[in-house]
């Protein structure tokens, strides 16, 4: 089983701080045994040794890692999934990295569907090397449900199957998709209310500050219509773009919404 955690920002400490409260809920009470880092093997390979042994620092490894991942939110996992491996020794919590070339990666990625295939591929061999169930902490563009999903650029349109779409395809429901999204707040540019033809501008008319929608359950007709219609969102990263192309029932089974959000911390 994987249950994946795509924040439309990865730049947000709130959006953080609410994965990490999930990774440790699923660990605790789910049995969950290892936790995903999307966006850098040699990262996670270094991490993977330092929570399972002690051996290396931290620190200094996300100092060394991709942007988005040198945040003291993904730090305080890494720390707290270590310390609670000393009170388990029997009982690790990995972080998941290659364990084996995909065949497809002897050939030069041409594309970002090829990006992708490999994402869910090297999720995949590690779920059939350890058994373990998965905590995936991504960005939304990646862990969403959709077999394809225009997301509209500066440069044009990217196309193509995601990360998301290859797990779903391979685990069916024990692929749990749920979406991490804000309406304003700053990053810490600021960042304004959403069009309100976005997700995240119906999302943010409840008042409340955080909450957690369950997408599949029973819902009043218009609820439900508003659910499954083609609908656009909003991804925050090295500038804004916009995500459509299927519904909110198709890329989710649960959204946690966060009105107003502030920077994540920086290492």
């Amino acid at each position: 089983m994987v249950v994946a955690l795509g924040s439309a920002t990865r730049q947000s400490h709130e959006l953080s701080v609410l994965t990490h409260r999930v990774m440790r809920f699923l660990i605790d009470e789910h049995q969950f045994r290892s936790l995903a880092l999307e966006g850098d093997e040699a990262a996670s390979i270094d991490l993977d040794t330092y929570v399972r042994t002690g051996e290396g620092d931290p620190l200094t490894i996300l100092a060394r890692a991709r942007p988005f991942l040198r945040l003291a939110e993904i730090l305080a996992a890494i720390r707290w999934i270590r310390a609670r491996n000393e009170r388990n020794p029997n009982d690790l919590v990995r972080v998941m990295h290659v364990v084996e070339q995909p065949r497809e990666a002897a050939v030069q990625l041409a594309g970002s569907e090829d990006v992708e295939r490999r994402v869910a591929q090297i999720t995949i061999a590690w779920h059939e090397q350890t058994g373990d169930r998965i905590v995936y902490w991504g960005g939304l563009a990646h862990t969403l449900n959709s077999v394809a999903r225009p997301v509209w650029l500066r440069s044009g349109t990217a196309t193509g199957r995601n990360a998301g779409g290859y797990l779903r395809e391979r685990f069916g429901s024990g692929y749990v998709s749920i979406g991490l999204t804000f309406h304003h707040g700053s990053m810490p540019f600021p960042v304004e209310e959403p069009p309100t033809d976005y997700v995240e501008a119906v999302l943010g008319a409840v008042g409340l500050e955080t909450y957690l929608l369950q997408i599949h359950r029973t819902w009043p007709d218009p609820v439900r219509e508003w659910l499954d219609v083609p609908a656009k969102t909003r991804l925050i990263g090295p500038g804004t773009h916009e995500l459509s192309g299927a519904s909110v029932s198709t890329w989710f089974d649960f959204v946690i919404h966060s009105r107003r959000v502030t920077p994540a911390r920086f290492l």
